[in-house]
């Protein structure tokens, strides 16, 4: 059922490791309070500026960091970030079209735990109904930076923000007059398999008379390391900026995106190790598109005043066509959504008492619209089956206040998120109605102390949630109303960080509650709040860039660590890992620079995993359960920058240097081994103008 949508034209395509011991000597002065500078936003440029000092687990990688990564996709650049790990356990593993970020433990499947977000607005086509990341219309190369808040960010932002929050925010506007850019591009060949080329270009301007405009375009075409593995993507963006006042602006963006990606699903044991990167389902698909729209007013009204609100808007339409096991029948689920949301915010700042207060309020609107449809196409004949259709509508309220407060060299962020969620699924064939009324407050804690200009110590307290979801609607009854999903998380870290050397160390715990779970051998699946995990572990990361003048001049290094125990805390699993991740994760690194030429080195590592929640180890012949070996991968890369011309350079790399074979597990319809990656050896142009 197509809904109604803003008219966009296809023309727009046209237009367009442990905390380094540190001997303290005087204590230096913590320095002046940062400047309220787009503060209302905790993932804008204020904080951007200040992540040493934010109260709570945080990385932020920005473009030359991913740049150095080699990474071809989101899932590479994520699994270099403390915390976080990139998971392919799903039907469209291994292709663009969807995005598997798991945090802590939390489950990584199509990333329903975090809030993920491009540019402060929420990435998922419905974010309170269907979280999940089945289609992630975002790309690597249209990203500028990423920043990742493991903790210390649920009253700003939500819902689903048990696993901390995620914003992608795309390449800016140039600030400078004239007009600047660059394009690139990128062939990718698996050592098995196929290849793939990738294409972006950017150019922007600002005029003298406050506007400002850019273009932002990423593609690719070709295949992934498996037989059939074709894919298609292109996502382009037209951004606008005009400067109002000297402290005043207004934004806006214009965004499609499509993507078809064939998924060539899992293999049995024996397929497996005949030919790992076979194809045993020619016909299985997942393509999608999406327009969007968002326009923002900021105004700093003052030294100690800001105000910003932005407007959002999108639709979005995802289909895929799965074959079941006898090749005798395609499922196809076609699913249209639309979004519309408001965002408020104001904060002021006062002083009282010896006391600095930033205070920000918030408010925030959002409206869901969506139908999800499904029917069966026997494959010999080509008849269609009648068609199941379910219409979703959610209107959420989400309001908040904290207040930042400044005292000496402390920062204490007191904060209370409130959400008012009204649901609704409808079943069109058997015209039954299933609603849901949540409301839930959520308060926070945030302590940061300046111990020095170079070291932060923190710790925090938070409340964040998951609200009920579309499908788990139809189990809404008296006898079991389903209660949004709860969590509380505490911090305790410390980050430090000079001119040439950073490390941090974070210890957390997360106790995740009242999780909606299906009832085991229910048919139709019947949900019920019966869920309760528990989250123990350590984040550490190290950077150390030697000195200019040593011996070692142009040499940097890094290394980060991650233990985590994830564990169910009820039913007859009580006590054992939740599935699909990993106890132990690291990334060490080397970067040397001599002249025009730059060489990284780097591995990442992670260990074994269960892919299912009764840890079973003896693997099942189909290759759907068993336990998932870890694994080491190695990449090297070398960069040539133009002498006298540095935005011409030339790239080229290898990643999975010794062609290690690994693989994960699908457990969809299409269950069995999913080989990883292997060997792919790359090289990459790139000009800037």
């Amino acid at each position: 059922m197509p809904l109604t949508a803003i008219p966009y034209q296809r023309s727009l395509i046209a237009v367009a490791v442990a905390l380094l011991a540190v001997p303290l000597h005087a204590q230096e002065a913590a320095g002046p309070i940062e400047s309220i500078q787009v503060s209302g936003s905790w993932l804008g440029s204020g904080l951007q500026n200040s992540v040493k000092n934010f109260a709570g687990a945080r990385t932020v990688m920005k473009k030359e960091d991913i740049d150095n990564t080699g990474a071809a996709d989101i899932g590479d650049v994520m699994r270099r970030i403390p915390g976080v790990q990139s998971t392919d356990n799903s039907g469209s593993a291994g292709s663009a079209i969807s995005l598997n970020i798991g945090v802590r433990g939390l489950t990584g499947r199509y990333s329903p735990r975090s809030t993920v977000l491009l540019d402060g607005i929420p990435l998922a086509v419905a974010p309170y109904g269907q979280p999940h990341l089945s289609f992630a219309p975002v790309s690597l190369n249209n990203i500028e930076s990423i920043d990742v808040v493991r903790g210390g960010g649920a009253v700003r932002y939500g819902p689903q923000n048990v696993g901390g929050i995620i914003n992608f925010r795309s390449r800016s506007i140039p600030d400078a007059p004239g007009v600047s850019g660059d394009a690139s591009f990128r062939y990718n060949d698996f050592g098995h398999g196929g290849q793939n080329r990738q294409y972006s270009a950017f150019v922007g301007t600002q005029q003298d008379n406050g506007l400002g405009v850019a273009v932002l375009y990423s593609g690719m075409a070709g295949s992934e390391w498996r037989v059939g593995s074709t894919e298609k993507v292109n996502d382009l963006a037209l951004k606008f900026r005009y400067q109002l006042r000297p402290h005043s602006e207004l934004n806006a963006k214009l965004s499609y995106y499509e993507v078809n990606s064939r998924t060539p699903g899992g293999l049995t044991v024996a397929q497996y190790n005949a030919d790992p990167f076979q194809n045993t389902r020619p016909t299985d698909f997942w393509s999608g598109d999406r327009r969007s729209a968002d326009v923002g007013y900021l105004n700093t009204l003052s030294a100690t005043q800001e105000f910003e609100v932005k407007a959002y808007y999108s639709d979005s339409f995802r289909q895929s066509s799965l074959i079941n096991a006898a090749k005798t029948q395609l499922t196809w689920q076609p699913r249209n959504y639309e979004v519309l949301g408001l965002e408020p915010r104001y904060t002021q700042r006062f002083a009282t008492g010896g006391l600095t207060h930033d205070v920000t309020v918030g408010y925030r609107f959002l409206r869901e619209r969506g139908d999800d449809n499904n029917y069966v196409q026997t494959v010999s004949t080509g008849a269609r089956g009648a068609t199941s259709t379910f219409t979703n509508s959610t209107d959420a309220h989400a309001v908040y206040v904290d207040d930042r407060i400044a005292v000496g060299a402390w920062r204490i962020t007191p904060g209370l998120r409130y959400e008012h969620i009204s649901s609704e699924r409808n079943d069109l064939g058997a015209k039954s109605v299933f609603e849901s009324d949540n409301n839930k407050a959520l308060p926070s804690l945030n302590v940061a102390y300046l111990l020095n200009r170079s070291l932060t110590v923190f710790a925090n307290y938070t409340t964040s949630f998951g609200p009920v979801q579309n499908t788990q609607l139809n189990s809404q009854t008296p006898a079991n109303p389903l209660k949004p999903e709860l969590a509380k998380t505490a911090e305790l870290g410390a980050r430090w960080k000079t001119g040439a050397a950073s490390a941090e160390i974070t210890a957390f715990k997360l106790k995740f509650d009242n999780q909606i779970l299906q009832v085991p051998g229910t048919v139709p699946a019947v949900f019920r709040n019966i869920g309760a995990t528990n989250h123990d572990g350590i984040e550490t990361a190290a950077d150390y860039t030697f000195d200019d003048a040593g011996a070692l001049a142009g040499l940097n290094v890094y290394a980060n660590y991650t233990y985590t125990k994830a564990i169910q805390d009820s039913g007859v699993s009580s006590g054992m890992d939740v599935p699909f991740y990993s106890r132990n994760t690291d990334t060490l690194g080397a970067r040397y620079r001599v002249g025009a030429w730059t060489a990284n080195l780097s591995t990442t590592h992670q260990s074994k995993q269960y892919s299912d929640t009764a840890n079973t180890v003896a693997e099942a012949a189909n290759g759907s359960n068993g336990i998932v070996p870890g694994f080491r991968l190695w990449n090297a890369q070398l960069t040539w920058k133009m002498p006298g011309k540095p935005g011409y350079e030339v790239m080229a790399g290898v990643n999975n240097i010794a062609d290690h074979r690994y693989y994960t597990r699908n457990v969809d319809g299409n269950a069995g081994r999913m080989v990883g990656a292997p060997r792919m050896a790359y090289v990459q142009l790139r000009a800037r103008f």
